[in-house]
Parts: C-alpha cells; sequence; structure tokens
C-alpha cells in the first residue's frame, strides 16, 4: 500500500467540546424506517449530532414521525416541503443551505448508522487535517432485521490516501468504492466541492466523491461497517434502476462531467480519459460475453452493448473483452455453452471479482 498511510484507530480522549456532526436525513414515503434511522443517529457517541429531516412532500405519515421525533429529540429538526422536490434538490438543500459545525453527512430515512460510525470517522479526520472524506463498509439487512449491528471481526483501523492518488485509482478502474450510508465530509470541503448534480440522478455520489477527491485527503475506516444498508422493494436502487447495466451508463456520465468540468487539474494529476472510457466500454462486453457461455444471449442486448462501448471507446476493437465477445459470437452460444470451452476464462474472471471484493472490505478499494 506504498499510496497509502496506515494507522491505528485509538480510542478518542474525553473532551468538554466534542465536535459537531451535521446529519441530513431526507425522507420519501420511509416514516416506516424513520424512527430507527433518527435513533441511529442520536445515540452516536463521541460527537455531538444536530439532524436535520426533509420530508418531501410524503404521502404516508413520514411529516408527523419527523415532526414526534423533534419533539422527543431537541437536536432534531424538521423541513416539510409542500410539493416534491426531487432527491438531488432535497440533498443539496440540506448540504450546502442547512449544515454547519465541523462535519456533514447525508443519510437516507431508510438507511442506518452503526454504534460508534460518527465518531470513527470524525476521529481520523481530527487527526489528519488535510483528509476532507471519510468512508467504510456496509452491512446490508432486510426490511424486518434488527437494527442493533454486529461485532466487528477485526480491530478498527484507518487508512488515509492521498486524495490525488485515491483520484487517479478510480479512474483506472472506473468503479465507485464508497457507499453513502456512513460517509463523513468536513463541511468546509463539502462546500468546496458543491453540491449533488442533478443531471445525474443515479450516480450524484460517485460524482461527488470525484469531486472531493480533487480539494482533499480520502480517508478509510475497516473493521466495523460505517452504515447499515436496507435491501427493501421500495428502495431507489431495487426499483427504477433494474436494467443489468444501467448503472455503467451513469458511471460513463459522470466521467463526461469529471473530464469536462475539470480537465486542468486531472491533466496535472496525471489522469488521462483513456484508460477510464476503455474500462467502461469493457463492462457491458465482458456481461455480453456471460451470455454467450450461458447458451442464451439475447441479440437486442448484446447489440447495446456493444454500440455502448463503440461509443464510449473508439477503439474499441483493441480491447480483450470486444475481441473476447467476438470470438463467443463466431462460434455460438450453442457450442460455447455446450462445451464450456471458455469456462477457465469465466473461473478467472469470478476469482479476480472476489480480489477484487476483498481488498475493498480491507483496504477501501
Amino acid at each position: 500500500m506504498s499510496n497509502s498511510q496506515t494507522v491505528t484507530a485509538e480510542p478518542r480522549p474525553e473532551v468538554s467540546e466534542l465536535p459537531i456532526v451535521s446529519v441530513v436525513i431526507p425522507c420519501y414515503n420511509y416514516g416506516r424506517f424513520l424512527a430507527t434511522c433518527v435513533r441511529s443517529v442520536v445515540s452516536q457517541q463521541g460527537v455531538r449530532t444536530r439532524v436535520l429531516i426533509i420530508d418531501d412532500a410524503s404521502h404516508d405519515d413520514s411529516a408527523l414521525i419527523a415532526v414526534e421525533l423533534a419533539v422527543q429529540y431537541p437536536n432534531v429538526e424538521v423541513v416539510v416541503h409542500p410539493q416534491n422536490k426531487g432527491h438531488i434538490a432535497t440533498y443539496n438543500e440540506g448540504l450546502l443551505k442547512w449544515a454547519s459545525g465541523d462535519y456533514v453527512t447525508l443519510l437516507s430515512a431508510d438507511d442506518e448508522l452503526p454504534a460508534g460510525s460518527l465518531e470513527r470517522s470524525v476521529r481520523l479526520m481530527e487527526a489528519n487535517p488535510a483528509v476532507g472524506m471519510v468512508y467504510g463498509g456496509i452491512e446490508e439487512f432486510g426490511e424486518g432485521a434488527s437494527p442493533s449491528s454486529p461485532a466487528p471481526h477485526r480491530r478498527p483501523t484507518a487508512i488515509v490516501y492521498s486524495g490525488r492518488k485515491w483520484l487517479r485509482k478510480r479512474c483506472r478502474e472506473a468503479v465507485n468504492v464508497v457507499p453513502t450510508p456512513g460517509t463523513v465530509l468536513r463541511t468546509q470541503v463539502q462546500r468546496a466541492a458543491g453540491g449533488y448534480d442533478p443531471l445525474l440522478t443515479h450516480a450524484g455520489d460517485f460524482d461527488m466523491w470525484l469531486r472531493v477527491a480533487l480539494v482533499a485527503d480520502i480517508g478509510y475506516v475497516g473493521g466495523h461497517p460505517q452504515g447499515r444498508y436496507r435491501i427493501h422493494g421500495s428502495s431507489m436502487s431495487q426499483g427504477v434502476y433494474q436494467e443489468s447495466w444501467a448503472d455503467v451508463r451513469q458511471r460513463k456520465l459522470v466521467f463526461d462531467s469529471l473530464f469536462t468540468n475539470h480537465a486542468g487539474e486531472l491533466t496535472r494529476a496525471g489522469i488521462d480519459p483513456a484508460p477510464t472510457y476503455a474500462r467502461l466500454a469493457g463492462h457491458p462486453l465482458w456481461w455480453a460475453c456471460r451470455e454467450y457461455e450461458k447458451g442464451n444471449p439475447h441479440a437486442t442486448a448484446v447489440d447495446e452493448c456493444v454500440a455502448f462501448a463503440t461509443e464510449t471507446y473508439p477503439g474499441v476493437g483493441s480491447l480483450r473483452p470486444y475481441r473476447a465477445l467476438r470470438r463467443r459470437q463466431r462460434l455460438g452460444a450453442a457450442f460455447c455453452h455446450r462445451t464450456q470451452i471458455f469456462v477457465g476464462t469465466a473461473i478467472v474472471r469470478r476469482l479476480l471479482n472476489r480480489y477484487w471484493w476483498f481488498r475493498w472490505k480491507r483496504f477501501g478499494g
């Protein structure tokens, strides 16, 4: 890990004036989750929290529950929109107009914070003034799961990455490694980076993290989950964005924005857009290869993958996944499936993917 500094997360000494973390909780029809979400925040130790629930004109009892929580907890405030403004405008309202104090985080009303999450993030930033954002792993849980977090498997540790080197790796891999639940920013860094882009409705968080890395170093906390992400049928990731590779289209828009609006900064950081777009083009091509290996490729979907890859990277013919797809097309799906001629390649891809996930859980990507 030559591009990082590893430090042990020691207990924070008691102080009379604890750092303030502003927690923005946007809510739209998540009244049934709101109370457990807020309680997971106000119960955080080692920091002072101030909470803003923004109800975006929900049709359920979210607004009523929010007001009841504000009565119960003096550090909770509520804003109720008379008309729906959408999630991006709601995020920016809380992060840019309301947030104050030392640090800020955004937490969806259906997610939660594990015990100690904010203290671990703040401790790392207090010890490293150049760090502007801290993230960590998440725990996924179902709609009826217990709000308690499991015991960690390792001693909590923290890693500090140079913002420039972290950004270079994100551009090289073209994958978002930062989950939103539990990610904390310095309030001044949030203002310097700006708000969420309304054009990036699905990948605005990825765009935000990349812009933060332009102005600050990045921290990662391992050993404990830093956020709890609820899986349920009405969540955004389970509903609107169900296409198998819609995410790669949004990631392309993120990098289009980054390379257009920050070209000079990226050039000075030694970041070339070509490898980024080559990697983005390769993702759907490998998916198409897998469809041939399974013996039942959908012709239209495969054509869309090739069209996207060609549009994304003009030199698509030189890419390994493109050549791999053409070999499978020449042999035919029935032959690929019956003979399993490419099973070795599939196993290698699967092992590399598992190794990537191992590194993400240990080092943050």
